[in-house]
């Protein structure tokens, strides 16, 4: 080889930096971008700036592969043209495996002149004269697979004080001077969100804006409708927001609309491939990008990796050294993690308190699978995962208890994906036939455990659903009666709260049988307990009363407090219903000591809650109220608990309400109703809805006061909430009379007033002042004679009867063309005064409405007294009304 001298001239006579003439023409080998950088700009900033300080010599981008980093590293370099006067140069390492092979690649890449042999010393020097007083900015592209040569990029900083690095790997290099930037995922909504966002503000996020840049290049007739854009944006979120996997589904919209590509990317590794002819082919397909990394890792760290799919959405280093440790040769978790982390298949988050928490993007994750499924270690390390999530919700039952609850809800929820994988995996149907019992046991026990959480949460169906296929499946294989007794009582508890008493009725009689039999005292006196909830629900308060107290009598002889709570509870809210509020008082008093005593928040914030609802119903201390109201649902944020929170919410509405501020209550209930729609808690959602449409009744809008009373005497039907409907069928009279329907009206009104004798749930003494004052005045328009009889007529007809009558007469109404059926031969003009007549008018008034005389007003009424076989206006207007007339 020339000695360095000769090379160094032979050099300066090849490179172009050397000729003044050829000088712009060595500014940089970038390649030329063909679409615009999306969503980068804060990070390109920060790059650049970095790059322009002085003691910043080496930055490297890391971050997994398909997230971007290359074309960041070429955006950074094409904006810092200007600041380094001697070249940029990029160097592709993509092809390497060689460590060796780096600087040669880069002096090749240079257009040094090197010697035949290309022996690294003689490379490396050679570089180094070359950089050595050049202000220059080298690019190394795709570092990660020859890591090693890391030291080289050292020795040429060191010896060269003008030249900068920017690096993109997928590892970190760990060199001296080294600053590390790592490129995350494009920005996208929060996956709640999407519902709530215009289509224009969802096109904002850059995960979204990549995909539709990228889509209507393809298509660009591709319709960007309100659902087109939120299923896409849901793509992206599937894709965690990493551009080359957005770009790969981009490129199948010209085949597969959004609706269809989101279905088919419940694997996305089998779809996500591409045909684009410039790409390098390891980002032909995301499974070969990925896949790109793993091959990069030694067998230990394979393993780690693959064990790691079996987590989802996250995992502490408690949870991941428990699958691990149960090898029999445990691998060094926290270096083998920490390497991972430095590959960029790992990220570390922090959570609340503090404690690591290890992640994976859901589509690292999917390959990851695979190979865990090909390892033939799946099995083993799925129960490893379900063993110590069972655990873990084991210990959490028995927290949720205590004073501790907040926190353990909290771990729970940061968990929750983690639990659903393991119910899916241990149901799944596919099940070989020595596993089944071992599955069904875990299923139940851990169904069972999590009811507690499920209720607080508010994931109601959700754990109904779980509950009712653990059950199911378990008929058909041998499992513990503890197990089975326990998850019966949890899907009995689901139940209540869901106001299904069928099912409440089935699960806990199950549960008691079985209970019975393993002589279990508190299972059995948990099961009557529950098993109280039927006949309340059913309105039958005195066996609710009977069966609440039998159960209150055991749980005082096994000293169970926590339930002695909740059973005074019970008893307090049936005396409210009854209109006893000095006995519901004493109970709930009772019970709020026993929670204090406990710490139980949740028991302290249900029990401040009942008591406030109690001082409003009865119009008790106001201020009270207020002090309850403000514990308790500080109390319930605290929990999370969503439920609680929304009942809150309804009872700041209803106060709003009766201080005559009905935009705050509208705010309030509506807030309400968004989380009991959330939630799927069906009776609190319909005595919600039936209170909003008394807050659009007090506004006017009188259209939205008849829907949300349709929807909310649904559900009530549905829930055989009788006390509710009463309070709708009231609400609806309520409107008919501002509308001036007095014989409808009157006749609702009626019919609530039987049905609450019936089931003896007086109205609430906040409720009756404006209700009486609105039937005296009814009473009044239409005289006593015809408000007797009409009030009887409703009386005598059910819920059903009188709403169908209501529904008649609104598409009955008469006209000069139409006769409405059943009309007993009445004429249009006999119809029109009837209908009038029905609205509390008299003669006179009827006369000066229609401009007729009133004896001819007189002689139309006799005829109409006639075909209906009625003594007078009164039974007329009955007539009418169940008919459906007016």
């Amino acid at each position: 080889m020339a000695d360095l001298e000769e090379q160094q001239a032979d050099n300066d006579l090849l490179s172009p930096l050397s000729q003044e003439g050829k000088r712009a023409a060595f500014w940089h080998n970038l390649p030329a971008q063909l679409t615009s950088l999306i969503g980068r700009e804060h990070a390109v900033a920060a790059v650049c700036t970095l790059l322009q300080r002085a003691d910043v010599r080496l930055v490297t981008l890391t971050g997994p592969g398909g997230i971007g980093k290359t074309r960041l590293g070429l955006q950074v370099a094409a904006e810092l043209g200007e600041s380094f006067g001697d070249g940029i140069r990029f160097v592709s390492l993509a092809p390497l495996s060689n460590p060796t092979l780096v600087p040669l690649t880069i002096a090749r890449t240079l257009g040094l002149k090197l010697g035949l042999d290309g022996q690294h010393a003689a490379t490396m020097q050679s570089l180094k004269l070359f950089l050595q007083e050049k202000q220059f900015l080298l690019v190394l592209d795709n570092f990660e697979q020859v890591a090693k040569a890391a030291p080289d990029l050292t020795e040429l900083l060191a010896a060269c004080p003008h030249l900068k690095i920017l690096v993109t790997s997928r590892a970190a290099l760990h060199i001296q001077g080294e600053h590390e930037i790592v490129v995350p995922p494009l920005g996208l909504p929060e996956r709640e969100h999407i519902d709530l966002l215009e289509s224009t503000a969802l096109s904002q996020y850059p995960a979204i804006a990549l995909f539709l840049q990228r889509a209507l290049a393809i298509k660009p007739n591709l319709a960007l409708t309100q659902a087109n854009v939120q299923t896409i944006a849901d793509i992206c979120l599937s894709l965690d927001g990493l551009p080359l996997a957005i770009e790969l589904a981009a490129a199948r919209i010209k085949l597969l609309p959004p609706q269809a590509l989101r279905r088919r990317l419940a694997h996305p590794l089998q779809i996500l491939t591409g045909n684009t002819q410039d790409a390098p082919a390891r980002h032909q397909t995301l499974r070969d990008t990925i896949g790109w990394s793993y091959q990069l890792l030694g067998e230990t760290e394979r393993q780690l990796f693959r064990r790691l799919a079996v987590f989802v959405g996250g995992a502490t280093l408690e949870a991941i050294e428990s699958i691990c440790n149960a090898s029999p040769d445990p691998p060094p978790v926290l270096d083998i993690l920490a390497s991972l982390i430095d590959k960029s298949l790992l990220q570390q988050v922090e959570s609340e308190e503090g404690e690591p928490r290890i992640t994976m993007l859901e589509t690292i994750r999917e390959y990851a699978l695979e190979c865990l499924s090909a390892s033939g270690e799946e099995e083993m390390v799925r129960q490893g995962h379900a063993a110590y999530y069972l655990e873990l919700a084991e210990q959490c039952e028995q927290e949720l208890r205590g004073p501790d609850q907040a926190t353990w809800l909290r771990r729970l929820e940061r968990e929750h994906a983690n639990l659903r994988a393991i119910l899916d995996w241990a149901l799944r149907p596919d099940v070989v036939e020595h596993a089944i019992q071992a599955h069904m046991e875990i299923a139940l026990s851990l169904a069972g455990t999590l009811r507690r959480f499920w209720q607080m949460h508010g994931y109601l169906h959700e754990g109904q659903m779980y509950l009712e296929r653990a059950l199911a499946a378990s008929e058909s294989s041998a499992v513990s009666t503890q197990a089975k007794a326990k998850a019966l009582i949890a899907a009995g508890t689901l139940a209540a709260t869901q106001n299904d008493f069928e099912h409440v009725e089935k699960y806990c009689r199950q549960s008691l049988a079985l209970f019975r039999k393993l002589e279990d005292q508190p299972g059995i006196a948990l099961s009557l307990f529950l098993l109280s909830v039927v006949p309340l629900m059913k309105d039958d308060s005195a066996a609710a009363r009977f069966m609440t107290e039998e159960a209150l009598a055991l749980f005082r002889k096994m000293g169970d407090k926590e339930r002695i709570a909740w059973s005074l509870s019970t008893l307090g809210l049936l005396d409210a219903r009854e209109g006893k509020y000095a006995s519901a008082y004493a109970s709930y008093e009772e019970s709020l000591l026993i929670h204090r005593e406990a710490g139980d928040k949740r028991g302290i914030a249900r029990t401040l809650l009942n008591l406030a609802s109690l001082l409003y119903v009865s119009q008790g201390d106001q201020a009270a109220l207020h002090a309850l109201l403000e514990e308790s649902l500080a109390h319930f944020e605290e929990l999370g608990e969503k439920v609680g929170i929304a009942n809150c919410y309804t009872l700041l509405g209803q106060l709003a309400l009766s201080q005559n501020d009905p935009a705050a209550a509208r705010l309030w209930l509506e807030k309400s109703i968004k989380l009991y729609r959330e939630t799927g808690h069906q009776k609190d959602l319909a005595e919600s809805l039936a209170l909003l449409a008394h807050v659009f009744l007090v506004l006017g809008d009188h259209i939205q006061t008849r829907a949300l009373y349709e929807e909310s005497l649904a559900l009530a039907r549905t829930l055989n909430h009788s006390w509710l409907i009463a309070s709708c069928l009231e609400g609806w009279a309520a409107m008919l009379a501002e509308q001036e329907r007095f014989a409808w009206a009157v006749q609702l009104w009626g019919t609530a007033e039987a049905l609450r004798e019936s089931i003896k749930v007086p109205m609430h003494p906040v409720e009756r002042a404006d209700y009486e004052r609105r039937v005296a005045a009814t009473r009044a328009r239409l005289g006593e004679e015809i408000f007797s009889a009409v009030w009887a007529e409703g009386r005598a007809m059910t819920p059903e009867q009188a709403l169908s009558v209501d529904r008649q007469a609104r598409t009955s109404l008469p006209t000069r063309a139409v006769h409405p059926p059943d009309s007993a031969g009445l004429t249009t003009r006999e119809l029109e005064v009837l209908h009038l007549v029905a609205s509390g008018m008299t003669n006179t008034q009827i006369a000066q409405k229609l401009v007729l005389s009133e004896k001819t007003v007189a002689t139309h009424l006799t005829h109409i007294f006639q075909k209906t076989m009625s003594e007078n206006r009164a039974g007329a207007v009955a007539f009418a009304i169940r008919h459906g007339l007016v």
